[in-house]
């Protein structure tokens, strides 16, 4: 059971509408990595976990969450105050209106159907989906997901704090972004709180390839650190050392039953490529400019390609 208090979990102070701004705040309203998602994410999770401790503070956090929606959602608002009114009363002139939509980068069914309003869209328009929460039920996996998906929130924070001078806006996402810094820390807490946290799960890796670093992009750049080489690795630079890895003769197999066998060897029969033949196509019949070698020796040829005249 949810109550709400009217006042915000941080005053709100916008010192002028910018539409535009708006649009850009919309981020962390109904983006990938903002408050809603996150709300959402840690209360689904919150209901399916076993542990009492994290549980609770899953439920905390995701409750939180939404009072930082609750903030951003606000900042939208007052932001396209101005909008939302001359789109309202109709007080300007067209061409005025025309404009003023226009500032706000947002596409114009924003600022027509939720009339400047926070919707539950990103700064591009698109809709939140549910597809953005991650969570897996296994909390070794999840909290991880959690410590980045703070840690994306506040880069994106950090971001639009750059991209504003209003001072109570700079205050009130330096709040929200400082959260993001406590949340984290406690996911970070509530992960190694847990013993054998890694590797993620229940079941051991197999220990031959637990430890084992392939360099498979070789060239120039190639380099070395404690993320490949080292006493906790075994670096393979030499690539035929582990292709295929499990010592087999690296090809796909499949026991089939007498019956299937017999109707796979059917269709590789009717679907056979004759390698000897070499028939004309379509594209030796149309071949023009461009179209490289082709049966009708140079006609396809090469060429150069022009911009248009003006």
């Amino acid at each position: 059971m949810f109550m709400h208090n009217k006042r915000l979990q941080y005053t709100v102070r916008v010192s002028e509408p910018n539409p535009r701004l708006a649009c850009m705040m919309m981020e962390q309203f109904g983006g990938a990595d903002g408050e809603l998602a996150a709300a959402m994410r840690y209360f689904t999770q919150g209901l399916g976990e076993d542990d009492m401790g994290r549980k609770d503070m899953l439920l905390d956090i995701a409750t939180e969450e939404l009072s930082h929606l609750e903030i951003i959602g606000s900042i939208v608002t007052m932001l396209n105050k101005g909008l939302k009114a001359q789109l309202a009363e109709g007080q300007l002139k067209e061409a005025e209106l025309y404009l003023m939509v226009g500032s706000g980068g947002a596409s114009a069914k924003e600022a027509i159907l939720f009339g400047g309003g926070p919707a539950l869209c990103d700064s591009a328009g698109v809709p939140w989906t549910a597809s953005y929460i991650d969570s897996r039920g296994e909390p070794t996996a999840d909290l991880r997901s959690n410590i980045a998906a703070e840690a994306r929130a506040k880069i994106v924070y950090e971001r639009l704090i750059h991209l504003t001078d209003d001072p109570g806006i700079k205050d009130a996402l330096g709040f929200l972004m400082t959260r993001e810094i406590a949340h984290q820390k406690s996911f970070e807490k509530a992960l190694y709180a847990i013993e054998n946290n890694f590797p993620t799960g229940k079941l051991p890796g197999v220990e031959r390839y637990a430890s084992m670093y392939v360099n498979t992009s070789q060239g120039d750049g190639d380099a070395r650190g404690p993320w490949n080489s080292g006493d906790e690795w075994d670096r393979i630079d030499n690539l035929d050392d582990v292709m295929p890895a499990d010592q087999g003769d690296g090809t796909a197999t499949v026991a089939l039953s007498a019956k299937d066998q017999k109707v796979a060897a059917k269709l590789a029969d009717r679907t056979l490529s004759d390698p000897t033949s070499d028939p004309t196509t379509g594209a030796d019949m149309g071949a023009g400019p461009g179209a490289g070698r082709t049966k009708n020796g140079d006609m396809g040829g090469t060429s150069s390609i022009h911009s248009p005249a003006a």
